[in-house]
């Protein structure tokens, strides 16, 4: 009886570290270079210059507090924004101070904010709203 009872927490656990890599883990793991694969997607790619659009996904960096002002106004012009935070993510005032100001422009067009994994935000304009459900296989 005992043997099976930690047979049940060894497998509880393993379902634990299965869901954390599937869904993303809160709990900051180390990662080495054999984790990651360089995927070229070049050739999925297509720029289609001559086509002007009226919201454009914006790639972002945050670093410091100076680099608000341009996020601000991509949001106010109706663009969407991926921000990645990690450079920021060791200060908790800085983060605190940027992720308010973008919530604070969020509210004012109606717009929609949220985190995505540990270091990236997306930042959506008047009219987008962000679905928090996780489409996975085809199913909602």
């Amino acid at each position: 009886m005992r043997f099976e009872s930690l047979k049940n927490i060894k497998g509880v656990h393993n379902m634990a570290n299965f869901i954390d890599k599937l869904l993303g883990s809160s709990t900051k793991t180390s990662t080495s270079p054999e984790d990651y694969t360089e995927i070229d997607l070049s050739k999925y790619e297509e720029v289609l210059e001559d086509e002007p659009a009226e919201t454009y996904v914006k790639i972002a960096e945050v670093s410091n507090i100076n680099q608000v002002s341009q996020l601000k106004q991509e949001i106010y012009n109706g663009n969407i924004l991926i921000v990645d935070i990690s450079n920021i993510r060791g200060d908790d005032l800085l983060r605190d101070r940027i992720l308010k100001e973008l919530k604070d422009v969020v509210i004012d067009v109606h717009g929609d904010i949220a985190g995505v994994k540990g270091s990236t935000v997306i930042v959506t304009p008047t009219g987008i709203k962000i679905d928090r459900s996780k489409l996975t296989g085809g199913k909602y």
